[in-house]
């Protein structure tokens, strides 16, 4: 009786409480019919609790989304089906769906008649802003009276997970080499002599067997090639993203971090889909993901759903204890870095390895403006320090097309920085 009478509503309450004072009064005025009435009156609020209180517990309900793993900007839709499997008839149903600020509009639906012999489909839409592992739900269903004297509150559904991974771009192209005719698995095919087959060389790297230098192409490029003598190895790419929260400026989907993990992003996917091993690290080396030359779409997920997940860190700076790319080619989604995190990277890389850096002028995010005429001094400084240090720069602002700038960076594999999104 007492979970009973914790639904009564405030018209509920004071029904009740006027009966029991018109029975109060019958008994002092010897009123039969005043205590008629009394009666009626407080029994009403009584029943109708007792009726909502076993009607609730008949109701189930289902939800789905579609699909369970949406990009940020997509579309995605809940669908809920609600039935009712007792006898007792049902009153006025009120659900309201648990939905995050970054998905849309928390929806409501109001269900005045439930069927007893079919369920009632219900759907609404989801439109992310942000990317992360978001919670739908719960689902509570609030179940009244037709008189508006009392309702109960339920938690039909809990949680369901949605993962929101971050937009991601086509990119065209991919980063040149020194010289002409770099395939995607840093081999060069350079044709030997009248009547000879193609030899395809590549760079020296360290540990190569020196039995194995074509010494004409060494003559011709200025630098030591090596033959291939077996199936060309693709060689395998290391994309890092700076993902400290010192590093980054502005909040929200307008944030510095929300384009530099959606670059990396596609930049991983281009990479992987022409062939290329990908390894996804953080700022300290740690591995984020690990990805095949081949394979089907799971390895995509793998990447965004990694990518999903990322929190910012609460590091000020970089370290590393040794080179983060382990020997491959490196493309870094930089933050603010300091002379520090600059050493930090370039310490460990050897010089004949590709080092590529797409450098965020992050103060131009806290701006508020897309095209700023001017960068930071800091920016300029990191900029200056990586391309002495013989790494490809691209400086990125808030208006930066990503197929632009990476466009830029393919070009930029021989040390040349350029300037994107309105910045001089």
């Amino acid at each position: 009786m007492l979970r009973a009478l914790s639904g009564l509503t405030t018209r509920g309450r004071c029904l009740l409480a006027a009966g029991i004072a018109a029975a109060v009064c019958s008994l002092v005025l010897n009123e039969r019919d005043l205590l008629r009435v009394a009666v009626f009156v407080v029994a009403l609020p009584l029943l109708v609790a007792a009726f909502i209180s076993a009607t609730r517990l008949r109701i189930g309900a289902t939800r789905a989304l579609h699909p369970q793993r949406v990009a940020v900007g997509g579309n995605g839709e809940v669908q809920l089906e609600l039935w009712r499997s007792g006898r007792l008839p049902a009153g006025e149903i009120l659900l309201e769906d648990g939905v995050p600020y970054a998905l849309g509009s928390r929806p409501r639906f109001v269900v005045e008649r439930l069927p007893h012999d079919r369920r009632v489909a219900l759907r609404y839409p989801l439109q992310p802003v942000l990317r992360g592992i978001q919670q739908v739900g719960p689902l509570r269903a609030t179940i009244t009276d037709p008189f508006g004297l009392c309702e109960f509150e339920r938690e039909l559904i809990g949680h369901s997970r949605l993962v929101v991974v971050p937009r991601v771009v086509s990119l065209w192209g991919l980063p040149s080499g020194a010289g002409i005719g770099v395939g995607d698995d840093g081999t060069v095919r350079l044709h030997a002599g009248q009547g000879e087959a193609d030899v395809i060389v590549r760079q020296y790297r360290q540990g190569d067997d020196l039995r194995k230098v074509h010494w004409r192409s060494t003559a011709r490029r200025d630098e030591i090639m090596v033959r291939v003598e077996e199936r060309p190895w693709r060689g395998g790419t290391t994309v890092l993203l700076d993902h400290r929260a010192a590093a980054h400026h502005g909040s929200g989907p307008a944030a510095s971090l929300e384009w530099a993990v959606s670059f990396a992003g596609s930049a991983a996917l281009h990479l992987r889909r022409s062939g290329h091993r990908v390894r996804l690290v953080s700022e300290h080396g740690a591995t984020l993901a690990d990805t095949p030359g081949d394979g089907g779409d799971h390895y995509d997920h793998v990447v965004l759903d990694a990518l999903a997940a990322l929190q910012p860190a609460h590091q000020r700076d970089i370290t590393l204890a040794s080179d983060p790319a382990d020997g491959q080619e490196l493309i870094a989604v930089l933050g603010t870095v300091s002379t520090e995190a600059v050493h930090e990277l370039t310490q460990f890389r050897p010089r004949g390895i590709r080092s590529l850096a797409v450098l965020l002028d992050t103060p131009t995010w806290s701006a508020g403006v897309t095209a700023p005429q001017q960068r930071a001094a800091a920016t300029e400084d990191s900029a200056a320090l990586l391309r002495a240090a013989g790494w490809g720069v691209v400086v990125a602002g808030p208006g930066s097309p990503m197929p632009q700038v990476w466009a830029e960076l393919c070009r930029s594999g021989a040390g040349r920085g350029t300037l994107i999104g309105g910045l001089r």
